[in-house]
């Protein structure tokens, strides 16, 4: 009954590949993972890359080469993949690859990052904008869903280490905040990790500067989630930021659900 779900921004797919990521997912046991900022093409994935052992990887690609782009590690063929929001601007960047099960479907989701300066800001909010119709779309198609990604936002103060020093920059900006609110509170998602663990801070932190020894120091942000329908987040039993080795500047997020994952019939 066990469906393990883990996600993890890469960073770079063949960074993390070197840096044995594939290696890792081999022991996880997990039944799909979700990548994303694969930094890649087609043409640029090994054998290893496209079908990693027990798994048939699916790919949403940016048209800009050596930029984002996300994709599904699976374990089991899916009825249906969806590519993109419908949104040009964003769909052509690769930020969303869905897979579509009976009665589950599965995300791997990057959402921009405004970081870069003013005009990657002003996309990003263009992209929350165009995505929230997206979510409530998501929320009512009669399928248990599961969001996983890099969101780049961190929800409240427990989830970065100096949330006083960054509350006017990109990550953590009032206005993100309230957006995520928003899909919680309005549209009614759970954010899995935090439902497990209302109370956790340094250790549910997923990313770290590279600048400071933020990693040492553990100065980090909780920017990548599972967000998830009521009823498959209530199935959530166990969640988990493995971090005894270093795939990229961000941690892997592995959580487990009782949930049956109903096979194609096809």
């Amino acid at each position: 009954m066990t469906l393990r779900i883990l996600t993890l921004n890469l960073n770079g797919i063949r960074s993390a590949a070197d840096k044995g990521f594939f290696r890792w997912l081999s022991t996880q046991d997990a039944d799909i993972a979700a990548v994303q900022e694969l930094k890649a093409q087609e043409q640029d994935l090994s054998e290893e890359m496209r079908a990693p052992d027990g798994y048939t990887g699916h790919f949403h690609f940016a048209g800009k080469k050596g930029y984002a782009g996300v994709g599904l590690y699976l374990r089991h063929p899916p009825l249906e993949l969806v590519a993109g929001i419908g949104e040009p601007e964003f769909d052509a960047e690769g930020r969303y690859l869905e897979a579509i099960y009976p009665g589950l479907s599965v995300v791997s989701l990057y959402l921009p990052s405004g970081s870069a300066g003013p005009e990657r800001q002003a996309s990003k909010f263009r992209f929350m904008d165009a995505f929230f119709p997206k979510l409530r779309e998501l929320r009512h198609c009669g399928r248990e869903v599961v969001i996983c990604g890099d969101w780049n936002i961190a929800h409240t103060e427990k989830d970065l280490k100096n949330w006083r020093s960054n509350q006017k920059h990109s990550g953590f900006l009032p206005e993100e905040r309230a957006w995520l609110s928003r899909v919680f509170d309005e549209l009614g998602w759970i954010d899995v990790y935090r439902h497990l663990y209302p109370e956790a801070t340094e250790e549910g932190y997923t990313w770290w500067s590279n600048r400071g020894r933020a990693w040492e120091k553990n100065v980090g942000w909780r920017i990548d989630y599972q967000i998830a329908t009521p009823g498959i987040a209530a199935t959530a039993r166990a969640a988990r930021v493995y971090k005894d080795e270093r795939f990229s500047d961000h941690a892997p997020l592995i959580v487990d659900y009782d949930f049956a994952l109903a096979q194609n019939p096809r």
